[in-house]
């Protein structure tokens, strides 16, 4: 099979491309192609994120395990698209260079049949051209039942010297 995917960067101006890609291909292998598609060099470290249909990020899918104790990261070489991305779950978030912060929509469009002769992945569609920076990010976290301004009346009561090793 092959899902037919739009990759939507985050940004104020319709930039995107629809893929093409084999259901069987690992994350790593769309990983390539999207940074093929919009003309990254490829070089950057790139997560996938799991999401709800509201784009809310859940589970990473990271491209390199940069943890020290090897832990339980899942990794795009071992992520198959068919097994992450389904009628019933058809969005990611893909973020490319996490010092830039490049993010993108990724959704599921059409299944459909492998055509004979057709290499893939296979850019179908490109509209619209990448800025030479990342739009800028506005990071909002969600309404907290923690109150921050009323934790501490006075810090000098903390006695920071008294209890420091």
């Amino acid at each position: 099979m092959v899902y037919k995917i739009r990759v939507i960067l985050d940004a104020d101006d319709d930039i995107f491309r629809d893929l093409e890609i084999e259901a069987k291909s690992n994350l790593e292998d769309f990983h390539n192609a999207i940074t093929q598609a919009f003309g990254f060099l490829g070089n950057e470290m790139a997560s996938f994120y799991t999401c709800d249909e509201k784009w809310k990020q859940d589970e990473e899918i990271a491209l390199f395990d940069m943890s020290e104790t090897g832990s339980d990261v899942r990794l795009m070489n071992e992520t198959y698209l068919e097994d992450i991305l389904t009628e019933q779950s058809p969005k990611l978030i893909y973020v490319y260079d996490f010092l830039s912060m490049w993010t993108f929509f990724v959704e599921l469009a059409d299944i459909t049949e492998k055509e004979d002769g057709r290499a893939y992945p296979n850019v179908l569609f490109s509209f619209g051209e990448l800025p030479e920076t990342p739009p800028e990010k506005n990071f909002e976290s969600e309404n907290s039942a923690f109150d921050f301004d009323d934790t501490f009346e006075n810090y000098d009561d903390l006695d920071f010297d008294e209890n420091w090793n």
